[in-house]
């Protein structure tokens, strides 16, 4: 595809406007402020018109679980240990593998309709839903969600067993689409002598570790007493687990020690703004974390929590909030904001080729639509994208130089079949609890 004569948020998070952007092979090939000669045009392709539109990096959902898009609305206005305990796990415990495959294609529409492009998602039921995200056409970063009580070696829990499977058979597949991680889901649902092995094994084979971390005031303090003193962080870090590549979730009451800890470490801080506030957990100092120069990224958590996986919502959400809890408007400023939802985030995911826009990088790209009355006067593109846009404005989504969303139409999800199969099954199991 060409995108002709088109406004671009470029590498620098600077507006570019009349850029053309030529995409072949999955990559951009070229950018430029004059078309290419008609005989290199041609070999992009479709031109698509860039008149009043906007031409950005996808999004990069640091923080997901997708399958808990069968949960959107059932669990609500509840603290978090009883939301989880009373209400999600019980739930969660009647999900199958098919169940598990359809709530993840649904929200695999529903993030290429917001125009995210790749997710890290934590959950069970791992080959199903690797299955929905390579047909749909998607990135993901899988792991298989870990619980682990009993004090014996992670070796020994069959988690382990099916966690080397999927290494072995799905890491880089789907032309590299596709990405296993571990999981340690938190350290109040998991014991240090399987925290340490996981983390021994993940640095063994090079790959990354997907954690919750300090989401709720309770779950920092009880870490603290059960481990004299340390906090979650100082605990992780004690058993090793920082030692690969981390995308920690939330660190909601992370204290400055932690900060120093994670910016030493190179944590990446995978931020849950929008799911933090809906269950009372808090807010961040991602403020103190930027200034640190901690790796700061941007996830919609569950639909259960959130309720949806538009992550402009969040963008919008994550640079207001800490504005008002810093007392400063200049903190978090756009450009920060959009670093964190596309560049930050596919680091996160190990992707150094994907998450801007320049050449040679992976064309994983988004297109709005900027004709709206939201948008007008558009003084600054960088200021309307984040305060003034919407996740609806977005009306293209390619992924590695294809086009799976576009103007109202999924080119590879039956998405009236996927909403019919969601309604289904999750009356069925509410039906049954």
């Amino acid at each position: 595809m060409l995108f002709s004569d088109i406004a671009i948020l470029d590498e620098h998070f600077e507006v570019q406007t009349n850029r053309w952007v030529g995409v072949i092979d999955g990559r951009i090939e070229y950018i430029g402020a004059e078309a290419p000669s008609p005989a290199e045009a041609a070999r992009y392709g479709e031109v698509y018109d860039g008149d009043e539109k906007l031409l950005v990096c996808g999004m990069y959902n640091a923080h997901a679980h997708a399958p808990m898009t069968l949960l959107r609305g059932y669990a609500e206005n509840l603290p978090l240990q009883t939301w989880l305990n009373d209400r999600v796990f019980p739930f969660e415990a009647k999900i199958s593998g098919e169940d598990a495959y359809w709530a993840t294609m649904l929200a695999c529409a529903e993030m290429l309709r917001y125009g995210t492009v790749s997710f890290s998602d934590m959950y069970y039921h791992s080959r199903e839903r690797i299955r929905a995200v390579t047909e749909c056409g998607m990135k993901m970063n899988s792991c298989e969600g870990l619980i682990a009580f009993e004090d014996k070696p992670y070796a020994e829990y069959p988690d382990c067993a099916v966690n080397e499977e999927l290494v072995r058979e799905f890491h880089g597949s789907a032309d590299g689409r596709i990405r296993i991680d571990y999981n340690i889901h938190s350290e109040y649902l998991s014991t240090p002598t399987v925290a340490a092995d996981i983390a021994r094994i993940a640095k063994e084979k090079g790959l990354g570790i997907h954690v919750h971390v300090s989401e709720t005031k309770s779950e920092h303090e009880e870490c603290k007493e059960r481990h004299g003193g340390l906090t979650p962080v100082r605990y992780f870090d004690s058993l090793g687990v920082f030692d690969v590549p981390v995308t920690a979730a939330h660190c909601v009451w992370v204290d400055e020690g932690d900060i120093d800890i994670l910016a030493e470490r190179g944590v990446f801080v995978a931020a849950n703004p929008v799911s933090n506030m809906k269950l009372g957990s808090g807010f961040a100092p991602i403020v103190r974390m930027l200034e640190r120069g901690v790796n700061v990224a941007l996830g919609t958590d569950g639909v259960a929590s959130n309720n949806n996986h538009d992550l402009y919502q969040d963008l919008y959400v994550f640079a207001l909030t800490q504005k008002g809890a810093s007392l400063d408007p200049t903190a978090v400023s756009p450009a920060v904001a959009m670093r964190a939802a596309t560049r930050a985030g596919a680091l996160s995911q190990g992707r150094e080729d994907c998450g801007r826009i320049a050449i040679g990088a992976k064309a994983d790209l988004a297109v709005l639509d900027a004709s709206g009355p939201s948008w007008c006067p558009s003084t600054d593109y960088l200021n309307n994208l984040v305060f003034a846009g919407h996740g609806g404005d977005v009306c293209l989504t390619m992924v590695d130089g294809e086009v799976l969303y576009r103007d109202g139409e999924w080119k590879t999800i039956d998405v009236k079949r996927a909403k019919a199969e969601v309604d289904v099954r999750t009356r069925r199991i509410i039906s049954s609890l």
